[in-house]
C-alpha cells in the first residue's frame, strides 16, 4: 500500500532543527523508514486562486516524502487560531471554561477541511489508504467521500478525548462527531479516550458500539486503541552523541555538581506548568538543604501566541518564575532557569540524559512523548528518576514513574524530593521496568497496528470512488524508486 498521513504541519527530518510537538517527531520516521507520504501546511497561505495549485514542494525523504500546501489566507486563521485551538484544544483537555469562538471560525474550520479533501485528489491511486492525524481534521474524512474517494480512511487522535459532558460544550459538536463517522478507523491513545468517545455516541447520537465498531449513516466505523511511542533505540543512540555537545557540556558545569530536574513542553495551560514550579518551591522551603544543590531547567516552547489564554499563561509563568527566584536565589544560584525557546531534538535528548529527574505534570496529555524520550535518554548504569502525572496516557505504560497529581502541589513537592534521593539500585530497577515497555510499544509497532487494523476493515460499497483523478507523477516516481528498494 501507499500510505498518505495528513496533518496541519510537516516537520522537518534534520536532528539539529527544532521539531515542535510528539506527532512531528513520531511521524518522521514513518515517512523516512515505511515510505510514506506525508502531507499538511507549508506555514505559508495564499489567496483561492493561488490555491488552485497549492503544493509548494514536494521533497524526498528516505523511502517517501514529505508534501507541503499553501493554506487558504482567508480561512486559516479561523481554522487554527479559532475554531481548532480556542474550542476543540480547550475542550479536548477538559478546559471548557476557555472556549472562545464564533460561527466564522466554525465555518473557516470547515472550509480548510474541504480545502485539504481537494488537495488529497492528487493523491489518490489503487493502492493509497489515508491516515489522517489530530483533531485540525475531524471532518477531513466526510470532506474526502464528499469527493467520491472510497479509499481506507483512518483518523488518529493525538490529544485526549474529554467525558461527553465537556465535549457537548463545543458548538456544532454533533455535526464534528457525525462527520468523523466517515473514517473507516478512529484511534485513540488510551482505552479511556475511546470509551468516552463511546459514551458520547450513545448518549449524544443515539448510537451504540458492538465489538469496537458503530454503524451510522456514514457507514461502519471501528474504535480502537493505540498508545504511540518512540523509536527507542534511535533516542538512546542520540543522547548518547549529544551528551559530549558543548551546550551539554555547558549545562553540566553551570550545575557545579548540583543536581538538574528538567521538564521540556509547550507553553500550553494543559501542561501544569504553573503548579510544577508551585511545587518546586515548596520543595525547597521544606526541604532546605537542597537549596543551591539542585535547579529545575524549565524548557517551555512558546505556541499559539495570538490566543489570550496563551499570552496570559506566558505573563503568569513570568511573574511565578520571578517571585520564587527572588525568594529563593542567591548571587551565585537561582532555583528556576526558565527557557521560552526551541530546542532541537539531538539538544533535547543530551538534557534528557543529563537530568537527574524528567518532570512531566500535565493535566491532562493524550501521551505525552516527552516522558518516553526521557527513559530512553537515560544513561542504563546511572538512571534518572522520571515523576510523572497520573493524567498523561504515558502513565498508563510506564507505572514505574514516580506519579503525582498534578493539583497536588505538596504531594508533588515531595516526589521530587524522593526523586533526588532514590538510591542507584531503585532508579536502575524502575528504569529496566519502563524500557522495556517503550521498546514493546515502539512507534515502529504503533504504525504499523494501526495499518494492519485499517486494511482489515471494509466500507460498504456506497463508499467506493466512481473515479480516479489525475496521477501525481513525482509520487509516482517515489514509489517507484521505494519499490526497487525493497
Amino acid at each position: 500500500m501507499t500510505v498518505i498521513v495528513v496533518s496541519n504541519r510537516v516537520a522537518r527530518a534534520k536532528s539539529d532543527e527544532p521539531i515542535a510537538g510528539g506527532l512531528a517527531a513520531a511521524l518522521i520516521p514513518m515517512v523516512r523508514d515505511w515510505g510514506a507520504i506525508w502531507v499538511g501546511s507549508s506555514g505559508q497561505t495564499a489567496d483561492a486562486a493561488q490555491t488552485k495549485d497549492s503544493f509548494a514542494r514536494i521533497e524526498a525523504l528516505g523511502t517517501g516524502a514529505l508534501a507541503t500546501v499553501d493554506m487558504p489566507a482567508k480561512h486559516y486563521r479561523g481554522y487554527y487560531e479559532g475554531f481548532a485551538n480556542s474550542a476543540l484544544w480547550p475542550a479536548l483537555h477538559s478546559r471548557p471554561d476557555l472556549i472562545r469562538v464564533t460561527a466564522e471560525e466554525y465555518a473557516s474550520y470547515r472550509e480548510v477541511n474541504a480545502f485539504m479533501a481537494r488537495a488529497l485528489l492528487r493523491f489518490v491511486e489503487p493502492d493509497a489508504v489515508f491516515w489522517i492525524q489530530d483533531y485540525h481534521f475531524l471532518t477531513l474524512g466526510a470532506e474526502m467521500r464528499r469527493l467520491q474517494i472510497g479509499r481506507p480512511l483512518g483518523f488518529f487522535l493525538h490529544t485526549p478525548w474529554a467525558d461527553r459532558r465537556t465535549m457537548a460544550a463545543v458548538p456544532h459538536h454533533a455535526d464534528l462527531v457525525e462527520a468523523m463517522l466517515s473514517y473507516d478507523l478512529i484511534g485513540f491513545q488510551t482505552d479511556e479516550d475511546r470509551e468516552n468517545f463511546e459514551d458520547y455516541l450513545q448518549f449524544e447520537l443515539g448510537l451504540s458500539v458492538f465489538d469496537g465498531a458503530v454503524t451510522s449513516r456514514a457507514g461502519l466505523t471501528h474504535l480502537a486503541t493505540f498508545p504511540i511511542g518512540i523509536d527507542v533505540e534511535e533516542f538512546s543512540s542520540r543522547a548518547t552523541k549529544a551528551s559530549t555537545r558543548a551546550d551539554v557540556n555547558r549545562l553540566r558545569a553551570s550545575l557545579h555538581g548540583g543536581k538538574l530536574v528538567l521538564g521540556v513542553d509547550r507553553l500550553d495551560y494543559s501542561k501544569g506548568l504553573a503548579n510544577r514550579m508551585r511545587a518546586f518551591d515548596r520543595m525547597l522551603e521544606s526541604e532546605s538543604q537542597l537549596k543551591r544543590n539542585v535547579s529545575l531547567l524549565q524548557v517551555a516552547v512558546p505556541t499559539r501566541g495570538n490566543i489570550r489564554a496563551y499570552r496570559e499563561l506566558k505573563s503568569e509563568l513570568a511573574s511565578l518564575v520571578g517571585e520564587i527566584n527572588g525568594r529563593h536565589g542567591e548571587v551565585d544560584w537561582i532555583p528556576i532557569r526558565y527557557l521560552n525557546k526551541s530546542f532541537s531534538q539531538l539538544t533535547l535528548a543530551g538534557f534528557y540524559r543529563a537530568a537527574h529527574v524528567g518532570l512531566v505534570t500535565p493535566l491532562h496529555d493524550g501521551m505525552n512523548l516527552v516522558a518516553k524520550e526521557y527513559v530512553a535518554a537515560q544513561n542504563p548504569f546511572d538512571p534518572g528518576v522520571l515523576v510523572l502525572s497520573s493524567f498523561a496516557g504515558a502513565a498508563r505504560e510506564l507505572d514505574a514513574a514516580l506519579m503525582v497529581n498534578p493539583h497536588d502541589v505538596d504531594g508533588m513537592a515531595r516526589q521530587i524530593a524522593a526523586a533526588l534521593a532514590m538510591s542507584l539500585d531503585e532508579r536502575r530497577e524502575r528504569w529496566h521496568a519502563m524500557i522495556g515497555k517503550l521498546r514493546a510499544s515502539s512507534v515502529q509497532n504503533w504504525f504499523a497496528d494501526f495499518l494492519r487494523t485499517l486494511a482489515d476493515t471494509r466500507r460498504t460499497p456506497a463508499r467506493l470512488a466512481t473515479s480516479r483523478p489525475a496521477k501525481l507523477p513525482v509520487v509516482l516516481d517515489l514509489k517507484s524508486r521505494s519499490a526497487q528498494r525493497h
